[in-house]
């Protein structure tokens, strides 16, 4: 039976859930600096207050938990590659000079950790009758079930993107980033960006309309 092809702009809409509370996190202690812009919190925290990397860990822990999400799939693998993601930036950010914002900084961070966790470990597809539960009141139970397969088949095909094309397009579609900041991000240029971009498209259109 032929697979009904899968509309990318509708496919590439659906929202991930917020980060689920204690997927990461930080310590009390840090209100003080709750009010302050990224470069105050990185100012304080290179003289020596952790309590500003607790405000950044709060302020930024939902959109680096959707990018891991976005490589793995699942909230365990996601959980811990956002610890990991904010062990390393604790570690780097004494060094982080301010040569671009601290989120593309930890983007960069995000996608080099995820694209390192993919590397070694062999992507897991979903079943289709594994797909989660949507909130669809109103809504015919054969077009929720459709809705859902169809998200579960982008999923799959999103991992079988080649690790370049796949940070491109989670960058370009989920977080709507400028080719320029994403291109900081992966350190390449903006022309290998839209060529990733382009052919990620193309390659998800391939394999949706199998």
């Amino acid at each position: 039976m032929q697979t009904k092809a899968v509309s990318l702009p509708d496919a590439l809409s659906w929202e991930l859930p917020d980060v689920p509370a204690g997927s990461v996190t930080a310590e009390p202690g840090s209100t003080d600096l709750a009010d302050a812009n990224d470069h105050v919190l990185v100012a304080a925290f290179q003289a020596g207050h952790d309590a500003a990397f607790d405000v950044i860990v709060t302020r930024h822990q939902r959109q680096v938990y959707q990018i891991c999400y976005r490589f793995v799939g699942n909230h365990e693998d996601a959980a811990d590659l956002a610890q990991d993601v904010f062990v390393r930036a604790y570690r780097g950010l004494k060094k982080f000079k301010g040569d671009s914002a601290l989120g593309t900084w930890l983007y960069r961070v995000a996608v080099n950790t995820s694209l390192n966790k993919v590397a070694v470990k062999r992507p897991v597809m979903e079943p289709l009758d594994a797909a989660p539960r949507l909130e669809t009141r109103g809504e015919h139970p054969d077009t929720t079930l459709m809705r859902q397969q169809d998200a579960v088949r982008v999923r799959n095909a999103i991992r079988r993107l080649p690790p370049r094309q796949r940070a491109t397009l989670v960058l370009r579609m989920y977080r709507e980033l400028p080719h320029e900041e994403i291109a900081a991000i992966l350190n390449s240029s903006v022309g290998a960006v839209k060529a990733n971009f382009f052919h990620a498209l193309a390659n998800l259109r391939k394999q949706l309309s199998r």
